[in-house]
């Protein structure tokens, strides 16, 4: 199952909004763990990433990536891209 989610990462500017498009496994009806981070922002996980091109912008995707797995989301926070 892959989901689409929005969450949280720190960046020298601050902490900022991206999007997570993760697979998933179901464990319950309402809840999914996640085995597998495939986009951050429509990108690639990458160790240098940025949001907007800036400095200060740039966070290690690859880092956050693997901060997401194993992590529990519920299903009704998240958007369902394919069962």
């Amino acid at each position: 199952m892959k989901i689409k989610y929005y969450a949280g990462i720190h960046v020298p500017a601050g902490w900022r909004q991206v999007e997570y498009i993760s697979t998933v496994e179901k464990i319950s009806p309402k809840m999914v763990k996640v085995i597998h981070v495939d986009l951050i922002d429509g990108e690639e996980p990458s160790k240098k990433q940025s949001r907007t091109g800036a400095n200060r912008q740039k966070f290690n995707g690859e880092w956050w990536a693997a901060h997401e797995v194993g992590k529990n989301k519920r299903l009704s926070s998240c958007t369902i891209l394919e069962e």
